[in-house]
């Protein structure tokens, strides 16, 4: 008996593992975690070992602590913990399979929990997600912390970004690398530059949404686009440093925190833009202390868009434990609208919890939904 519950725990796990991998891209699916963990070995096993332990020492953190079972079970206590894994593993200076980097990694991933539980309970307030603030805070605090001379645990060196735009004109463009750099900017939220590991992760999120894996491309057509308006080094451009940010940015917006509707497309659209600008003001100002952007911009610039007030309907904000896939939310606001009960102004939020689920029930696996706030 004892055997068989082990058994049950390790194959639990192992989905809350998977779906914290998905989650960094809004994805709830152990499917589509799969495809980005063998991507992520595609591109470099060593930064995916270190991505899976992240993820793993995360959400034993979050069990331990006893926080929202739903959300341990959705993957949200992993994604924090696979990307401080992983990017962990990308800053070292150690190169590959240095062993004795799993130890802070495993330390700062089980922070992870209790960092974004601390800003959970400020950030609600508002209604809104912690996103990656976790990741940021504790990488950059890692980084800080080490440094490039550090003995033990020595991390890439970080030079101030100079204001160089020689050489950067659109007749000096490499067709094939440019339209390579799409792709390549969505790898790049995981940190990989490999097109194949990229491929692997669009091929992840199109098997569960389309309409995310659909504004996933679109940021990171943006991201590749202001790069060029900004006249910044091509091999930047090419590498997708440009559009990562402003991926994350398109799918939040364009269907996941909004119902989507062409106006709300849109608005996914200008935030990634926006995004985009706030990547090359952040990485210049956070060069200058030897510390990557991370995904500071993509926050900023997201929550900024949530807090959006508008009379417009058709800009529905919805509410956290009501939030799921794009074509999930687009149904549930038809719901809404078919009850009457449409509403007047973005946020739907504003209701009161319960009025809403006596105007409208609906039927879903609270496993099978992109829920992004612990209950």
């Amino acid at each position: 008996m004892t055997c068989l519950t082990g058994q049950v725990f390790i194959i639990q796990l192992l989905d809350c593992v998977l779906r914290g991998v998905a989650q960094v891209m809004f994805v709830n699916n152990p499917l589509s975690g799969l495809l980005v963990v063998i991507g992520l070995f595609v591109q470099n096993p060593w930064w995916a070992l270190n991505g899976l332990l992240g993820t793993a020492g995360s959400t034993v953190s979050a069990v331990l602590l006893r926080l929202n079972r739903e959300a341990v079970l959705a993957g949200l206590h992993g994604y924090n913990g696979a990307l401080v894994g992983l990017l962990m593993a990308v800053f070292s200076a150690k190169g590959t399979w240095y062993g004795w980097l799993l130890a802070p990694n495993l330390f700062m991933s089980m922070l992870c929990p209790i960092v974004s539980s601390a800003l959970s309970s400020v950030v609600s307030r508002w209604d809104l997600p912690v996103f990656t603030l976790p990741f940021n805070i504790l990488v950059c605090s890692h980084i800080a912390a080490t440094g490039s001379t550090h003995p033990y645990f020595p991390v890439v060196d970080i030079q101030p970004k100079l204001h160089l735009h020689q050489n950067n004109s659109f007749e000096n463009l490499s067709l094939p690398q440019l339209f390579l750099s799409v792709p390549v900017g969505v790898g790049q939220v995981f940190g990989c530059d490999s097109p194949w590991t990229a491929g692997l992760i669009l091929l992840a999120l199109l098997l569960c949404s389309p309409t995310i894996c659909f504004h996933a491309i679109l940021g990171s057509a943006a991201g590749m686009c202001v790069g060029l308006v900004l006249a910044a080094p091509h091999m930047d451009v090419y590498s997708g440093m440009w559009g990562y940010n402003s991926v994350l940015s398109c799918i939040a917006v364009g269907g996941v925190f909004y119902a989507l509707t062409w106006q709300t497309h849109v608005l996914a659209l200008i935030c990634a833009f926006f995004c985009a600008y706030m990547t090359s003001a952040i990485s210049k100002l956070m060069s200058v202390l030897a510390l990557p952007a991370c995904t500071w911009p993509f926050c900023l610039s997201t929550l900024i868009f949530l807090l959006l007030s508008s009379e417009n309907p058709a800009m529905c904000r919805l509410p956290l434990s009501s939030v799921s896939y794009p074509e999930e939310n687009r149904h549930y606001l038809k719901q809404l609208k078919a009850s009457g009960k449409a509403p007047t102004h973005n946020r739907v939020g504003n209701l009161q919890e319960g009025e809403a689920n006596d105007q409208l029930e609906v039927e879903s696996d609270p496993s099978d939904s992109v829920k992004v706030q612990e209950m």
